[in-house]
């Protein structure tokens, strides 16, 4: 390898602390111009120095113009270290987990930045979110088939992330047939996922061990499950024993996939749905008067930038609250949120501003996080994203 990245005087000390991005204010343009790579090519880093500090491929079109894939000067992404890698991976959540459902590679946290695998069985789900990864989407197809040996691979290559990596977007089958049904079981729970047409993959593994504690907190309850999508928390709830769930969302695709999820599961009885607004929807419950035990509120992200950060959390300000209304006197409300950009405490603030604004009081019973199978990188701190808080809400 040939092609080489200098950074500027004192710009490698993310890199030596362990991080694995490089920012293109960061780079010696003099002494390597950007404009020089092509997008997704592969190149040795080099400190203001001259001193080699790993093997990075590099976008000149991006902010984040390369990220590390190797500390080895002489590594390459290549078939054989996404092979050692994608085992890495697979030996971790074969540990973890005595079902094949669930993330099998999660960007950064498993080494390979830009892409993300979700298994369902014999049915993996790739993003390919960066150049660098799109370049190696034939390889990434043939690594996998050795380590997983999939019956079908699907590209679902339409995040936003491919925008800014001014990449198109596209869905498609690129290994095998996929089944009628893509079928998951989460916490014993059996579900079908719209892999092809529904959010991200088709599925949000992140919030499996929170949605396993809450759903020991629901027998005999009425819950109401807000920005429900395909019933992950509603369902799981129903087949634990709540008397009555509720599930609110606004796309009918996705509740249509909630009532075929409660009959999978024999608890279509208990299940019910809501297509709309989400705060539209709350509205109109409080004009029937209407209460619930247990609440969940997990919306998409409000906070997608930096820029959103002060609107985004009047959103999940507000998102709280009026849940927080629709709770009876001794209630349970399950707060989540996805934004990186929301900081755990800026969540604690959100429930307490909540709480108080109703003038009740308040009890943290649960902190929860992404799953195992969303591994954090240590030196990097976007790796952490998603939290959950579990509340109990009461009057005196």
């Amino acid at each position: 390898m040939t092609e080489r990245l200098r950074l500027k005087k004192n710009a490698d000390r993310r890199l030596k602390a362990g991080h694995l991005w490089l920012y293109s204010n960061e780079v010696d343009i003099v002494e390597t111009p950007l404009k020089n790579f092509e997008p997704g090519a592969q190149a040795i880093i080099e400190a203001s120095n001259g001193r080699a500090m790993g093997v990075a491929y590099v976008n000149p079109n991006s902010l984040i113009c390369a990220r590390i894939v190797s500390r080895d000067p002489e590594q390459r992404l290549d078939r054989s270290l996404l092979v050692h890698r994608f085992n890495q991976a697979l030996a971790l959540r074969e540990s973890l987990y005595d079902k094949p459902y669930y993330r099998l590679v999660h960007g950064e946290g498993d080494l390979l930045p830009g892409l993300v695998v979700d298994r369902f069985g014999d049915v993996l789900v790739c993003q390919l979110n960066t150049f660098g990864m799109e370049r190696l989407a034939e390889v990434i197809v043939d690594a996998l088939l050795k380590v997983v040996k999939p019956t079908a691979i699907v590209f679902k290559n339409d995040s936003s992330g491919r925008r800014q990596e001014q990449l198109d977007r596209s869905v498609e089958v690129v290994y095998g047939e996929l089944p009628d049904q893509v079928m998951l079981e989460e916490n014993g729970v059996k579900f079908t996922a719209p892999v092809l047409d529904g959010q991200k993959t088709g599925w949000f593994y992140d919030h499996r061990d929170n949605r396993a504690w809450l759903n020991r907190q629901v027998k005999g309850k009425r819950v109401l499950d807000l920005f429900s999508y395909v019933g992950g928390w509603g369902v799981q709830a129903a087949a634990n024993g709540a008397s009555e769930v509720l599930c609110v969302d606004s796309s009918a695709a996705a509740l249509q996939r909630v009532s075929d999820n409660a009959v999978l599961n024999g608890v279509e009885d208990r299940v019910s749905t809501a297509e709309g607004d989400v705060f539209e929807a709350m509205a109109a419950l409080r004009a029937e008067s209407e209460q619930f035990d247990v609440i969940i509120v997990d919306p998409p992200a409000f906070i997608r930038k930096r820029k959103d950060i002060t609107n985004g959390e009047r959103a999940y300000a507000r998102l709280n609250r009026e849940a927080m209304r629709l709770l009876g006197r001794d209630g349970l409300l399950m707060s989540g949120s996805c934004s990186m950009h929301l900081a755990p405490d800026r969540l604690m603030d959100v429930v307490r501003g909540a709480v108080r604004h109703q003038d009740r009081h308040g009890q943290v019973i649960f902190q929860g996080h992404q799953g195992s199978d969303h591994p954090v990188h240590p030196s990097i701190p976007e790796t952490s994203y998603l939290k959950a808080l579990g509340l109990r809400v009461y009057r005196d």
